[in-house]
């Protein structure tokens, strides 16, 4: 008799041997791409199109807040290799000054993110619903999209015959919750935007932006040596208020102009701190209901990675589109990136 757990088991292991034999096949064929001069291995056209190479997603999304509609921008760009590693990288600005960067990149084995890959290809070669490789999704066609537009470019690399083919559409959201509704100027862009939902299910997950749901902003000024007495983050809403604090925090030097009729000033902050590499940084300002709730985050370095202490006084001060009163902040939330991140 074969007991549940036992059965359970073999249907695991009979799932990660057929697996491995996929990932094999895979594996083979990129050898094979590599041997094709030697009168009997498999040469590039025998592969589909990008399975020895990558994908790349790159998002232009648009933000902004009440009056000022669109005035800021998120760029998303999702790498995903052939070998199962990917990589994503988020930029946030507001008025064509960056605000905020953030990179996540894959960990682990990446085999089973390698069959992905190698699975993804074969739907935008082969699978009529989503096939990219179509006269009806034309290369060579880059539309003007709407203020409230994202601009989606969809780019496959194929190392094997050393080429790259992208299409350029607009669609609606952002890799958070892009949607194939609205995707134009053609129908076939609608398969871009469903193309790029399957590459963010199969590395991102459930994995949210570092900017999810975030007003735009731009950084006025960041470093590690502040003078001003403050301990705890701020918002600036009028001129006397922002100016103030500058005199403190820089003495002797002017303020960065700041038309307080749309805008504001962020300030995040949190003391003196004594470990080298202790910075801070407003990472969201998000609307909720009537009022603005405000993220500051604060990256420690891990253990052993400052050489010696040092006494520092981190800042971040953004200029972001005004929101609504209460401004209330979160609880300051601890990261500590690896050393050197």
């Amino acid at each position: 008799m074969i007991h549940a757990r036992q059965s359970a088991r073999r249907g695991v292991t009979a799932r990660a041997r057929d697996h491995l034999t996929a990932l094999g096949a895979a594996i083979a064929l990129a050898l094979g791409a590599t041997a094709c001069d030697d009168g009997g291995g498999v040469g590039p056209g025998d592969l589909l199109i990008g399975q020895v190479g990558s994908i790349e997603i790159r998002l232009e999304v648009p933000l902004g807040s009440g009056t000022v509609l669109a005035a800021g921008q998120l760029i998303q760009e999702l790498h995903w290799a052939s070998t199962g590693m990917w990589s994503r990288s988020e930029t946030i600005s507001y008025r064509g000054i960056e605000g905020g960067a953030s990179t996540l990149v894959s960990g682990g084995d990446p085999s089973q993110s390698a069959l992905a890959y190698d699975g993804l290809i074969r739907q935008l070669n082969e699978k009529a619903s989503v096939k990219l490789f179509t006269p009806e999704l034309p290369t060579d066609l880059v539309p003007e999209c709407e203020v409230v537009e994202s601009r989606i470019t969809f780019t496959i690399r194929d190392d094997a015959r050393d080429q790259t083919v992208s299409w350029v559409r607009c669609v609606e959201g952002s890799l958070d919750n892009l949607t194939t509704a609205g995707a134009g100027p053609d129908a076939g862009a609608a398969r871009l935007a469903q193309a790029a939902l399957l590459a963010r299910e199969a590395t991102l997950g459930d994995t949210a932006s570092a900017y999810l749901g975030s007003v735009p902003f731009g950084t006025l000024d960041r470093g590690e040596r502040s003078e001003s007495p403050l301990t705890a983050p701020a918002v600036y809403i009028d001129a006397a208020g922002f100016h103030a604090f500058w005199a403190g925090h820089a003495p002797g030097t002017a303020p960065p102009a700041v038309d307080f009729s749309t805008d504001m000033v962020v300030v995040g902050m949190v003391g003196a701190r004594h470990e080298a590499g202790d910075s801070v940084e407003v990472r969201r300002i998000l609307q909720v209901g009537l009022g603005t709730v405000l993220e500051v985050v604060e990256r420690v370095p891990g253990d052993f990675c400052s050489p010696a202490a040092r006494t520092r006084i981190p800042y971040h001060v953004v200029v972001a589109p005004r929101t609504p009163v209460p401004h209330q902040f979160a609880t300051i939330r601890v990261e500590y990136p690896p050393c050197g991140g």
